[in-house]
Formats: structure tokens, sequence, C-alpha cells
């Protein structure tokens, strides 16, 4: 798929879905562990209003939750597989940038904000 100028990768979404199954398994053991009521899911596109976002966390971090915190709806990780893939390049390109989504998006559900993961992202 072409974009612009720019080659994305276009992998069927079977091999996506390969991907983020992989970046989730190359989670470290104790953050697999903490994955709690949480769900992932693949959208082809954002929203709209949001045409450069690659995923998106919904839910309430663990940071949050409190005694109270029993019988709500599953915590939401969408990723947007098209978004993704015009990010992603070539297909090593794309492993680096699902994993990085991933990573991202569970550091959400750690609590941790956008503004500290680009802290961290410095370094």
């Amino acid at each position: 798929m072409t974009r612009g100028r720019f080659r994305t990768a276009d992998v069927p979404r079977r091999r996506f879905e390969r991907l983020v199954a992989r970046a989730l398994d190359d989670l470290p053991a104790w953050v697999r562990e903490r994955l709690d009521n949480v769900e992932v899911v693949i959208e082809e596109w954002p929203p709209q209003d949001q045409p450069s976002l690659l995923g998106l966390y919904e839910g309430i971090p663990l940071t949050q939750r409190g005694q109270g915190y029993a019988g709500v709806l599953p915590d939401r990780i969408t990723l947007f597989r098209r978004t993704i893939e015009a990010v992603g390049g070539d297909e090593e390109r794309l492993e680096r940038v699902v994993r990085h989504t991933v990573a991202h998006e569970v550091a959400h559900h750690f609590g941790i904000s956008d503004d500290r993961l680009r802290e961290i992202d410095r370094y």
C-alpha cells in the first residue's frame, strides 16, 4: 500500500494478528500476569477525529483500582491496523511499531501517562 510517497506495510490481517499476539507474548511475565480484565482488539482505522492514532487504552488503570473494583467491563486496548501499517514501512519495521504500540498501551493500563512515556522514550 502506498500513502503519498511513502511505502507502507500491507500485510494480511492474520499476519498482523500474529504480530500483535507475539508482542503480547513477549512482554515480561510479571507484566502479562498483571493484565487482568483487559481485552486487546484490532480495528482497521482510528476514529476520524484522530487519524494518526496507533493505539488506544480505555479503562481503569491499575493505579486507580480500589477495593470496590469488581464486576466491571474489561479494559480495552485497541490497535489501529492501517495507521500502524502506514508508520511501519517494511515488515521488519512494522513488527517494531506493533511491539512499541502494544507496550505503550499496556503502560497506560499500569497508569503511566503519555507525558511520562515520552520522557522514557527519549532515553
